[in-house]
Formats: structure tokens, C-alpha cells, sequence
């Protein structure tokens, strides 16, 4: 294909969507990415792996907690060559059946890396070390992004790690420190910890997960305070050094005391940056901003009126987000014109254990905003079916309007809370009503009830918690 309707940048969760989507529209869809098939960082290098570790991971720690049931295991044997085949065919699987939807709808994929020539020309440098060139009437960049790598720790060193090289799980290290208490550095942090290495994790800010709220949370740091070795709040990393012992690494708290530690190696888990260079933007009118990021309007057009930027690239750094705005972009540029980006409640998830959960307003944006909200609780201290799973720590929270009773925001911690939080979403998103979710039926015993029951407290008519509503 030398022309298409519409070219592809990227192949990740965002950028395939948006081909399959535009496909369906039918329109001549080229897909191009440097992959063997699409999948991108999520798939390859990303959420899958890490969420076939954080699996093996949770079973582990629920073998030792079994204990307390009266079910003794043995010390588990870890088999890392067998583990890291059986990751790598989940990534296989999950690629290769995506290699099959791109012939299923007889679009065109490339694998390359593409740059403009102008703003209706790719130049395409194939794997096979060919080079040609696309005509397209609109194109969606979608080439995501890459771990940060601040200077301190920018050296040719095999114990210093990102996430890419963390899932890729080459050995279980008799030490680490993770720099960064963010999501990924506690997913990959719980991931090693249970596999037998002595995990620390330091954090410049004074919490783990910052964007959550506290009580959120709160859950996860105990469990992690149990299982980690240490956990360094209101820390940084000042210098590092490397010898035959592993890394000694200089650390310096928020009172100005520095104190030196050595570990076998380090995994960076600070950000991540967009992929915008080398791509020849300078040839066509998109813009950047300071930080890197493609500019975009409400229907992810970018100032060039025939492209389109998606997910990372436009620092929406989720792969549902990217996803759901790679659909809307496809179907702007099949002519959709009314189509806008304007969710009232995105998801996120941190899948550690217990998971957490939220979307919507926060607490802390609450405050931020000067907004007056009712916040009411429902711990999962009086879940029948939490009890059952030694989940009691839980909590589920919904944030309303006290003038409307309109839900604005929904907060869960605990087991699954990844899957409750979708009910959250639906609400946030119908503008529900604290009484649309209290009168709902929810099947009993189950965690997902614990949202009926916040909403019943919020009435203080909650059968199972006690809480009369203070007039």
C-alpha cells in the first residue's frame, strides 16, 4: 500500500484500537509499528507481563497467609526459566491473536518506524531494512512512551533497571531498591518481594501512590510495610556508586540526614516520557509542549487538521484512556465530526495487594478545588464476603454532591477492587444518584455490594454498619 485513508502510528493498546476502529468504519487502514504485531509497551512490555506476575505474586503471599486458615503449604519452589516461558506465552498469545484481528480485517500493517515528510507523507523504514513511502489523508500518532531516566542514574550498569527490564525478569536479586513509590514501582516492588528478594522502596513524597487518597492507601502501605524490607517516605536518592558488593547508594531524608545503604540492584520506577522525537514533526504544524507532549483538542486533533494524537503521546498515560481516545479519533477522521474526549470518570488501578481503585473526583482534589463534598465509608470490616477472604482492611467510599446527591467520585481498596471500580465509572458517568445505587440489587455475599452499602450509610440505613446519618 503506497496510499491510505488513514496511517497509524504505533500499535499499542491505543493505536491498534484506532486501527481496528477505523477498519470497521471502512476505511483503507496502513498500521505501522516496529513489532512483528501489534501489542505495543502494554503488551510487550507492560501491563500484560506485569499482570502475569502480579499474579504468581498473589498467589504466593496467599499460600503463606493460608496459615491462618489452618492450611500449611511448603516453602514454594521457584522455577525462573519455567516462570519467565510461561510470562512470555502469555505475551505471545495475547500478540499473535492480534496479529490475527489485523488479517481478519484486511488492514495493512508494516513493520516499521515512520517519520512525516510532510502532513500527508510518511516515510517508512521497514524491519527488513527497505524504505518507502505513504500518502494518507489523516494519520494518528500513537508511539506511547518510555521510562524516565533521571541523570544520577543515566550509567552503563546491568543493577540498574527500568520496568522494561524488571518484567523481563532476569534473576531474583538477594536485594533492591525501588526509586519510586508510583504505581509501578509497587506492583513490580510486590512482584519481587514475593519471589524472595529483600525489596525497599524510596519516595521522595510523603505517600506511596500520590494521586490516591490517603485512606485509600492505607491498606496497601501495611501490607507493604510487612512484606518490604523498608519503606523511605519524604526520601531521595542523592548519589550511587558501584562495586563488586552491588550499588551503595547515598540517601538523604526531608530533615537534611544522609545515610548510605547497598543493594544488589536498583529498579526505577519515576515517570515516563513521551515518544515525540524522530518523528518529523518539524515538517508538519503539530506542536509540544515544554514537557515533550503533543498538543491536542477535545477531539485529539493536533494543530495539523489532518493528524491525530493519541494516549502517552498526549499524557494520557492509561491504556483504557488511550484506547477509548484512539476509537474517538478513528471515528472523527471517518467524518464523526461531533465526537469530543470528555469522560467524567477514568479509572485507575493499582494492581498490587490489595489492589486499589478509584475514579471521578478525589478527596484530594475535593480539597484542592475549595468543593464542598459528603464522604461516606464503607469498611469492609463488616463485608461477609471480605471476612471470608481474610480482606477485612478493605474499604470502598463515594465522594457526593451534598446539594444534588449526585455520586462525583468513587474510591475502592482492596481484593478486586480493579474490577469494582467499573460500577464506579458507570455511576460517575450516568450521574447517578446515591439512591440509584441504594436501591439497586446487589448479590449477596459479595464485595460489590460493599457500593450499595456506602451508599445506604451515606443515608445511614446500612444494615451491616451501624452509622445513623448525623442531621
Amino acid at each position: 500500500m503506497d496510499k491510505a485513508q488513514l496511517a497509524v502510528i504505533g500499535g499499542g493498546p491505543g493505536g491498534y484500537v484506532a486501527a481496528f476502529k477505523a477498519a470497521d468504519l471502512g476505511l483503507d487502514v496502513a498500521l505501522i509499528d516496529p513489532e512483528a504485531h501489534p501489542g505495543g509497551v502494554c503488551l510487550y512490555r507492560g501491563c500484560i507481563p506485569s499482570k502475569a506476575l502480579l499474579h504468581i505474586s498473589k498467589l504466593l503471599y496467599e499460600a503463606k497467609e493460608a496459615e491462618h486458615w489452618g492450611i500449611q503449604f511448603t516453602e514454594p519452589e521457584i522455577d525462573l526459566p519455567k516462570l519467565r516461558t510461561w510470562k512470555d506465552e502469555v505475551v505471545a498469545k495475547m500478540t499473535q491473536g492480534l496479529g490475527q484481528l489485523v488479517r481478519a480485517r484486511k488492514l495493512t500493517y508494516v513493520q516499521g518506524r515512520a517519520r512525516f515528510l510532510d502532513s500527508h507523507t510518511l516515510q517508512i523504514d521497514q524491519a527488513d531494512g527497505s524504505q518507502g513511502t505513504l500518502q494518507f489523508e489523516h494519520a494518528i500518532l500513537a508511539t506511547g512512551s518510555r521510562p524516565t531516566v533521571p541523570a544520577l542514574f543515566d550509567q552503563p550498569s546491568d543493577r540498574i533497571m527500568d520496568s522494561t527490564a524488571a518484567v523481563a525478569l532476569p534473576d531474583i536479586p538477594a536485594s533492591m531498591l525501588v526509586v519510586g513509590g508510583g504505581i509501578i514501582g509497587m506492583e513490580l516492588g510486590q512482584v519481587y518481594a514475593a519471589l524472595g528478594t529483600q525489596v525497599s522502596v524510596v519516595e521522595m513524597l510523603p505517600g506511596l501512590i500520590p494521586p490516591a487518597d490517603r485512606d485509600l492507601v492505607k491498606p496497601l502501605h501495611n501490607k507493604a510495610a510487612e512484606r518490604f524490607d523498608e519503606i523511605m517516605l519524604n526520601t531521595q536518592v542523592t548519589a550511587l556508586a558501584e562495586s563488586d558488593d552491588g550499588l551503595a547508594v547515598q540517601l538523604q531524608d526531608s530533615d537534611g540526614q544522609s545515610f548510605s545503604k547497598t543493594y544488589a540492584k536498583i529498579l526505577l520506577a519515576v515517570g515516563r516520557v513521551p515518544n515525540s522525537e524522530d518523528l518529523g514533526l518539524e515538517h508538519t504544524a503539530v506542536g509540544l509542549d515544554e514537557r515533550g507532549y503533543v498538543q491536542v483538542d477535545d477531539q485529539l486533533r493536533t494543530a495539523e487538521s489532518s493528524i491525530f494524537a493519541i494516549g502517552d503521546l498526549v499524557g494520557a498515560a492509561l491504556a483504557h484512556t488511550a484506547a477509548h481516545q484512539g476509537s474517538l479519533a478513528a471515528e472523527v477522521a471517518a467524518g464523526h465530526e461531533k465526537q469530543v474526549f470528555a469522560p467524567h470518570a477514568i479509572p485507575n488501578v493499582v494492581y498490587t495487594d490489595p489492589e486499589i481503585a478509584w475514579c471521578g473526583l478525589t478527596e484530594e482534589e475535593a480539597k484542592e478545588q475549595g468543593r464542598s463534598i459528603a464522604v461516606t465509608r464503607f469498611p469492609w470490616s463488616a463485608s461477609g464476603r471480605a471476612t471470608t477472604q481474610g480482606a477485612n482492611d478493605g474499604l470502598t467510599k463515594l465522594l457526593i454532591d451534598p446539594q444534588t446527591d449526585r455520586i462525583l467520585g468513587v474510591g475502592i481498596a482492596g481484593s478486586g477492587a480493579g474490577e469494582l471500580i467499573a460500577e464506579g465509572v458507570l455511576t460517575v458517568e450516568m450521574a447517578a444518584l446515591a439512591a440509584d445505587v441504594q436501591h439497586s440489587i446487589h448479590p449477596h455475599p459479595t464485595l460489590s455490594e460493599t457500593l450499595m452499602e456506602a451508599a445506604e450509610s451515606h443515608y445511614g440505613q446500612s444494615a451491616h454498619l451501624y452509622a445513623p446519618k448525623r442531621c
